[in-house]
């Protein structure tokens, strides 16, 4: 299920009641409602374990760029949702993640309708920052289509 208002949404206690590994969790499974920009980019949370997430999803034709590739930002979004998803397994209970910064490589063209799985590994996970790794690859054949690394800051949410 997709969050299709902020309603939907779980509130920020909520949120902090649980460990990051947990709120992955519940996301995967279907206990809280997947954010609203996976259906509007086509991918769905497909593995959570500590430290490590694998994000799956097809570029349409929705996702493409002026001359009919898949745009750049499908694939930042991606990685950038499996590598701070892969920092927020490791955060703790009462604490939060976002992005502080993160970079891509592209290292071909994704031709549209190609399975991909977007897997985000944490190198780093401390008081203050996570430090993760991705990698786009297709979920059949298993080619390279991009790689990025992403630095996040951990932080205590004010509820």
């Amino acid at each position: 299920m997709f969050a299709k208002s902020p309603a939907d949404l779980p509130d920020l206690a909520r949120i902090l009641s649980m460990s990051g590994l947990a709120f992955m969790e519940g996301i995967r499974d279907g206990t809280l409602p997947a954010p609203p920009i996976c259906e509007g980019m086509n991918y769905l949370l497909d593995t959570v374990e500590r430290g490590r997430v694998v994000f799956r999803g097809t570029p349409e034709f929705a996702h493409t760029n002026p001359v009919g590739t898949v745009h750049g930002g499908w694939y930042g979004t991606l990685l950038d949702s499996c590598m701070a998803c892969a920092v927020m397994t490791e955060v703790p209970r009462g604490w939060a993640y976002t992005t502080l910064e993160y970079k891509i490589n592209i290292t071909r063209a994704l031709p549209l309708g190609t399975e991909i799985l977007a897997t985000g590994l944490t190198a780093h996970a401390g008081r203050s920052t996570g430090v993760a790794t991705g990698e786009i690859r297709g979920a059949g054949d298993g080619k390279l289509y991009a790689t990025g690394s992403t630095t996040c800051l951990i932080y205590q949410p004010k509820p």
